[in-house]
């Protein structure tokens, strides 16, 4: 009886994308075809939410399968202790040699966290207090400020330069694997992680990619004018950023813009997917498509993530494995990134890393032999996410949870009013029952759910220790100035804007 030959693993990941912003997903205007045939040709998750709104935290729960109150990482500013086991820990440990091609953000002189190679590195230094990247005349525009909206229209990113590089260089692995193949070799199975900084701001496409969205990008469906804004938070972070209000030309600028990165990560997503496909590798492999977060893109009169509405905490998740996931299908259940994590450990027999809550997902997915005997009925519709912000933060600190279970959604603001939302009834979030007298008891019971096991005051005063921790880290490397062996590097003259001749309303 011949083995079944253990399967491989393309897990890509972008940075920022809105899964709003995807034809599978609903999106009638952007351009995804090839994410959008990856959707008909597995199961499309609708209900997928990352673990934290920003970057590296989010990235860091999906290596570990820990919440970042868990492994420690609340900002960008933290570093992973490599004493952690990842999930490439856990796939190394089942026999695979994990490769990283591009973006992961890990802080800190520990690039790999259990990766056995990586093909391109990440523009941001290696070492905390490493020389930051050169955006030339982008420079501040990859952060949430009012310059970033205003900044937004064709022209050239250096993001996408490395997003390209990511490209080739994941197109050159999965052609080598090919060519031994092909020489009658036979190559141990793979694990391929493909990391791209795309749709991530500055919304900055090229003009061609600009152009085909800008006459025709429409505006917010949710705009919220800012004296109609009354969270104290929210208020507090449109101040901070700048955006307050935003004219409709920047709107259309930066949506269109936005639309068009999208359609840049699904041109790139499709080459890499040819070359499993051209070089047989396809019908083996699980493939994973997922974000670290999503963008606000103006709804809520918000914008950049930070914020805990679907447009910033929910992700695109789309999983496909031939013969196993069946294609064409739909799951409504409520996932965490962490179950994400458990459910590549599960698919290629790794074993499950031991402190991690996450859940494998085969159970409510796969078909034939790896999804017998498994069932969903135990499944619990329920996922977490914090934000923790300390020196970067409007009014000196935020410290923030939401819990996601079946039908409700539940904001918990440290010192502020909590928010909360009847998904079901009230899938765009502008009804906040928190002060509904007929919800008084879902109030309690989610708020005793985020707060169980998780301290606000507690993690503040980690984060300071983490901070003073940090300012002799980053004055070491100002004066040692160590070798960085995985850094791609940006360059100023990569940016440009196409200004004078840009499209305007």
């Amino acid at each position: 009886m011949t083995e079944t030959p253990r399967p491989n693993l393309l897990y890509i990941h972008s940075d920022q994308h809105n899964p709003f912003v995807t034809g599978c997903y609903g999106d009638p205007l952007v351009e995804t075809p090839h994410l959008d045939q990856l959707a008909r040709d597995g199961t499309v998750f609708d209900a997928a939410y990352c673990t934290s709104p920003i970057c590296v935290p989010s990235r860091m729960s999906m290596l570990t399968g820990l919440h970042p109150y868990q492994n420690r990482v609340w900002t960008n500013r933290h570093v992973l202790d490599s004493g952690i086991p990842t999930f490439a820990h856990a796939l190394g440990a089942a026999g695979y040699r994990s490769v990283l091609a591009g973006r992961m953000h890990v802080r800190g002189p520990d690039q790999l966290h259990g990766y056995a190679n990586r093909l391109v590195g990440d523009h941001m230094p290696n070492h905390l207090g490493g020389p930051m990247p050169q955006m030339g005349i982008l420079r501040g525009t990859e952060t949430p400020v009012r310059k970033t909206l205003e900044t937004s229209g064709p022209g050239q990113v250096a993001y996408q330069l490395h997003d390209e590089e990511v490209t080739a260089a994941a197109v050159g692995f999965l052609d080598q694997i090919g060519r031994e193949q092909r020489a009658g070799l036979t190559p141990p199975p793979f694990s391929l992680t493909v990391g791209f900084m795309l749709p991530h701001p500055p919304y900055v496409p090229r003009r061609a990619a600009f152009e085909r969205y800008r006459d025709r990008i429409t505006l917010p469906k949710k705009p919220r004018p800012f004296e109609a804004e009354s969270h104290p938070y929210l208020r507090r972070w449109r101040t901070h950023t700048g955006s307050e209000t935003v004219s409709e030309e920047e709107a259309l600028n930066t949506r269109a813009a936005y639309w068009a990165l999208v359609g840049e990560v699904d041109r790139m997503v499709g080459q890499i997917l040819s070359s499993l496909r051209a070089n047989g590798l396809d019908q083996n492999t699980l493939i994973v498509y997922t974000s670290d977060h999503g963008d606000m893109m103006g709804e809520h009169g918000l914008w950049w993530k930070h914020t805990f509405y679907e447009e910033s905490v929910r992700v695109p998740l789309i999983l496909a494995w031939p013969g196993v996931i069946p294609p064409g299908r739909r799951c409504d259940r409520v996932i965490s990134a962490l179950d994400v994590n458990a459910t590549l450990l599960d698919a290629l027999g790794a074993p499950a890393l031991p402190n991690s809550p996450g859940r494998s997902l085969l159970g409510l997915v796969a078909e034939g032999p790896v999804g017998a005997g498994r069932g969903s009925a135990q499944w619990e519709d329920v996922a977490f996410a914090e934000y923790c912000e300390d020196q970067y933060s409007p009014a000196g600190g935020a410290y923030q949870r939401m819990v996601r279970r079946g039908r409700w959604k539940l904001i918990d603001y440290h010192l502020d009013p909590p928010q909360l939302f009847d998904l079901e009834a009230d899938p765009e979030e502008l009804t906040d029952r928190a002060t509904d007298p007929a919800c008084a008891e879902i109030l309690r019971e989610l708020g005793a759910a985020v707060r169980d096991g998780w301290d606000p005051e507690q993690i503040q005063a980690q984060m300071a220790a983490r901070e003073a921790d940090n300012r002799i880290l980053e004055a070491w490397a100002n004066q040692v100035q160590p070798a960085e062996e995985y850094r791609w590097l940006a360059r100023p003259e990569m940016n440009s804007l196409d200004r004078k001749q840009a499209v305007t309303s």
